[in-house]
């Protein structure tokens, strides 16, 4: 007879097996963080065959599901056959998780809260405002900032595009006709942001620094205002992708202030750089801004997802995305605090705890040390370019910008030095020990290294460059 307590398909395991899993699991993790300090970046090459037959890419679909044990094997053929941020791993801008972070996305998985508004997730939309105000405080933003936590740069960018079309624009106006603009530096992101849009985005070419050169955004903003277009929104960069250069943010701010143009930071990756007090100079005019977006998975050693969204008007969000509500989801609590909902202020609904690995890792190490962390990434970058400029075989292309370098490799009878740098990447990322990316910089191909590890010592440079002649 069935009991009616309880249900026959229910998802449960027997406590054994979920004491055996979360073991089995906690083991998986404390491989992968041992990995990410001295492990190679791939255990072997990469390459799809292999990997779709480790995986099983081709199985039918599970009809009866597997033991845990087995589960637990599949799920370290998976962890085995991904990338390690190793600290030979200077590819994209992603900093490893501290392990402190890492526990926290466990817990905030199980704890699985959505974090829309107050009353579904009371804690946890305080934790978020408090990281997001730390966040500001950090970088030297704003000391009340505002905002919420995003799955990135990407989406942050977006966001704060639609929040400077809803705030400088007329609601009627054609959106063919809105212009917004950045440097020819900046990150695809905005372009992409602009696309969803329906605006224009004019790229103004960058200076010899490659900064955003504000004398050609002006004759820019005057040409498009005198073909009867409306300009609206300046993106500027906090630390380009390519290079690490920073706009010349208080001229920017000038200029977006007499113009009455939205200022937005792309500080995705280099706005992290602004906690270290020597280069807080360097990103004057970043409290000016009207937003700014900050990953916190790139270079404050969180897990990804962590990106954010700050803004200096903590009304700016409500005015832009408040009052779309469906009526399931009307907030009743005349309590200002308990009313709030994240809804009103950006464009998801369900939102995952992103939130907690932030805090953690804010309370965990402070400040203080945050800071000397990034501050030694730098000092790499520049013991990097420093190695490079004594080498016979290797030129400086580029740097070092906050945590970037960009060289090549140049041997002596080579003519085509693109092609070879270019085959040389191919076999530096396949072969798996060390990683970098790559940039196109004055028209020639460079080898880019974006150090944002904080297990990364100068013996790790000399591995890499070591590396690079070797299979050079």
């Amino acid at each position: 007879m069935h009991d009616p307590a309880a249900r026959a398909a229910t998802l449960d395991l027997a406590q054994t097996d979920v004491r055996a899993l979360l073991a089995g699991a906690q083991a998986l993790a404390l491989k992968e963080i041992e990995a990410t300090r001295d492990g190679p970046v791939f255990g072997e090459p990469p390459a799809a065959a292999r990997v779709r037959a480790l995986i099983g890419a081709d199985d039918p679909l599970p009809v009866d599901g597997e033991p845990v044990e087995a589960l637990l094997d599949a799920c370290a053929r998976v962890l085995g056959a991904g990338r390690r941020t190793n600290p030979g791993f200077f590819g994209y801008v992603q900093s490893p998780p501290a392990p402190v972070g890492a526990a926290a996305d466990l817990l905030a998985s199980a704890a699985d809260q959505n974090v829309t508004a107050w009353r579904s997730a009371p804690a946890a939309t305080e934790v978020e405002k408090v990281a997001v105000r730390w966040l500001g405080e950090l970088v030297g933003f704003a000391p009340a900032a505002a905002g919420l936590l995003l799955a990135g740069g990407s989406a942050a960018n977006l966001t704060a595009l639609l929040l400077a079309l809803r705030l400088r624009t007329d609601p009627a106006a054609d959106r063919r006709a809105l212009v917004a603009y950045t440097s020819s530096e900046g990150h695809f992101s905005v372009a992409k942001a602009a696309g969803v849009l329906g605006v224009e985005l004019r790229a103004v070419p960058a200076d010899a620094a490659r900064r955003l050169d504000p004398e050609r955004l002006e004759a820019s903003i005057a040409e498009d205002r005198a073909a009867g277009r409306t300009p609206f929104c300046v993106v500027a960069a906090a630390g380009t992708t390519a290079t690490g250069a920073i706009d010349p943010l208080d001229r920017l701010a000038d200029l977006a202030a007499e113009q009455r143009l939205w200022l937005h930071v792309d500080g995705a990756y280099g706005a992290p750089a602004a906690a270290v007090a020597v280069l807080r100079e360097r990103f004057a005019g970043l409290e000016r801004a009207d937003s700014l977006a900050l990953d916190a998975h790139k270079w404050l050693y969180v897990p990804v997802d962590c990106g954010a969204l700050l803004v200096r008007d903590p009304e700016a969000t409500g005015r832009a995305f408040g009052a779309a509500a469906g009526e399931y989801v009307r907030v009743m609590d005349a309590e200002p605090a308990e009313a709030f909902a994240f809804w009103d202020h950006g464009i998801e609904l369900s939102r995952r705890f992103r939130a907690l690995k932030l805090w953690m890792t804010l309370r965990c190490y402070g400040a203080r040390r945050l800071a000397a962390a990034i501050e030694e990434d730098i000092a790499m970058a520049a013991y990097l370019a420093e190695r490079v400029r004594a080498a016979d075989d290797m030129e400086l292309l580029s740097g070092p910008e906050l945590s970037i370098c960009c060289f090549r490799h140049v041997p002596p009878g080579v003519r085509d030095l693109d092609a070879h740098n270019e085959r040389l990447l191919g076999a530096l990322q396949r072969d798996g020990r060390v990683y970098l990316s790559n940039a196109h910089l004055d028209g020639r191909f460079a080898l880019r290294a974006c150090i944002t590890n904080f297990r990364t010592t100068c013996q790790d440079i000399e591995r890499t460059l070591d590396v690079v002649r070797e299979l050079a």
